[in-house]
This record gives C-alpha cells, sequence and structure tokens, in this order.
C-alpha cells in the first residue's frame, strides 16, 4: 500500500501490552507520526473514564473515539466534541425485550460523565469510578452513549449472538470482553461510521487509512479501512476479516507494522 495518511487503532489487546501499558518503542512511533503530521486516531469500547491514566501516553494531541463509536473526545481540551445518544424510548425497551428473551440478564448505562447500573450489575475490579444504581428506567438519561449488558452464566459468544438475534436490527450489538458482557450502542453506530466521519473532515480517503483491531467491536473499523491488521492474538472473526496479520500487542505489533509501513528506524 501507499503510505496512509491517517491511523486508526484500538487499545487494549492492539496497541496497548496486556497489562494496559503503551511501551517506549510504541511510544516513540506514536510520537515521530506526530511530528510528521500524520494523524493517529485511537478508537476504543473504553469510556472516558477508563482512559484518563492513558492520554499521556496514548493521546495528548488530537481526537479519539471511545464508546465504540459513540463518542468522540477532544484529547487536547480534553473535553467531549460530539456524540452519538441511544434514544431512552429505545433503550429502556431494548432492555426489557433482551431479559425476557435471555432471562438472567443485568444492564448498566455508560453516560458522556460517568456510569449506573441495576444492582446486581457486577463491578469490574478495576473500575473504581463512582456508580448510581437502581432501576434502569430511572438512571436511563439523555446522555447514554452505551447501554451494558451482562450474564453470569453463559458463553461470551452465545449471549452476544442471542442478545443480537433478539435486539439488533435496533441497536448496534457487540462484544470484546472475555466474560458474557455485550455492548450495545445506537442505530447506525459503530467505530466505523465515526472514523469515516472524522476522516471526510480531514480530507482522508478511506483508501488512505490503516486500521489496526483485536476483537469483534473492530470488524466494522477493520472492513471500513483501505487496508487492515488483525493482531496475531486477535479473536478468529478478526482475523478472517482483516487484510493483514500484525504481531501481537505484547510483541509491540502496531509499531512494527507502522515502523515498516513509514520507514522508521527500530
Amino acid at each position: 500500500m501507499s503510505t496512509p495518511r491517517l491511523v486508526a487503532t484500538d487499545l487494549d489487546g492492539t496497541l496497548l501490552h496486556s497489562d494496559g501499558t503503551v511501551t517506549d518503542r510504541t511510544r516513540a512511533v506514536l510520537e515521530e507520526l506526530d511530528a510528521r503530521g500524520v494523524p493517529v486516531v485511537f478508537t476504543t469500547g473504553r469510556p472516558i473514564r477508563w482512559m484518563e491514566e492513558l492520554w499521556a501516553d496514548v493521546g495528548g494531541h488530537g481526537l479519539a473515539i471511545c464508546s465504540n463509536g459513540a463518542l468522540v473526545y477532544d484529547v487536547a481540551r480534553r473535553e467531549v466534541r460530539d456524540f452519538r445518544a441511544v434514544p431512552r424510548e429505545v433503550g429502556v425497551a431494548v432492555a426489557e425485550q433482551l431479559r425476557s428473551a435471555v432471562p438472567g440478564t443485568h444492564f448498566a448505562v455508560e453516560h458522556t460523565t460517568g456510569w449506573a447500573s441495576e444492582v446486581d450489575f457486577p463491578r469490574h475490579p478495576d473500575d473504581r469510578a463512582e456508580r448510581h444504581t437502581g432501576h434502569l428506567a430511572d438512571i436511563f438519561g439523555d446522555d447514554v452513549v452505551k447501554v451494558l449488558a451482562v450474564h453470569r452464566d453463559l458463553e461470551p459468544e452465545d449471549f452476544w449472538r442471542r442478545a443480537e438475534a433478539s435486539v439488533g436490527e435496533q441497536v448496534v450489538t457487540t462484544w470484546s470482553s472475555s466474560f458474557a458482557l455485550v455492548e450495545m450502542s445506537a442505530a447506525g453506530v459503530t467505530k466505523a461510521t465515526t472514523l469515516a466521519t472524522l476522516a471526510a473532515e480531514m480530507g482522508v480517503a478511506r483508501e488512505d487509512v490503516v486500521a489496526f483491531g483485536d476483537m469483534p467491536n473492530d470488524l466494522a473499523m477493520l472492513e471500513w479501512a483501505g487496508t487492515s491488521y488483525a493482531m496475531a492474538n486477535a479473536h478468529p472473526s478478526v482475523h478472517d476479516l482483516a487484510d493483514h496479520r500484525a504481531p501481537a500487542n505484547d510483541d509491540d505489533g502496531v509499531a512494527e507494522v507502522l515502523s515498516d509501513l513509514f520507514g522508521l528506524s527500530r
């Protein structure tokens, strides 16, 4: 391919090592691309509140796409530039429908400024952020960018397929976790749709975009980008779709490929 004009990369399982860190090598590559004026857009399922410790390493400039495409964050200004909310009436109805189809499902919602959940929704061990609990209809505001559904007894892919069959025509369903957690965005909202909008604003054609990912929530982005890389550690569905394979995240796979594409010293 010709030298890319825009780089889009997922974070967990892709740019970051398994311990959640950014290596010196990866940081050096990002800094060199920044110096060359090549935009690097970080496209993650993470909410903003899970990004604060990473901005210095993977941000500090430009824009980031968070919550699977539902939110665009201005890193330099530390503010939400744009978001696409799940309409309250849609989100509450979808939850009722999914709970009826798959009993034992519990829900949480990601707001632009935090999160809230039903009482029985489990807390991630690394998440220390304050959360409000209550009935879904009571905690569902006008700025919900993602609805989370969890099931304690089902396998991740089984739960996602059942959720997709139940509510997939009303919201976008995907998953990126090692347990049965389904992530739901407003209809038509994916990493790909938001990345396409940003690329158009920058005057960059999709053929000039290279994208990296590892999980099903990256599939739409990888399919849209002119050139796509699945990490060696990626889910089989990502390997099947992507154009190329990059070394694993713990081997600095993104930095390795970018060094080749841009002719960077190692």
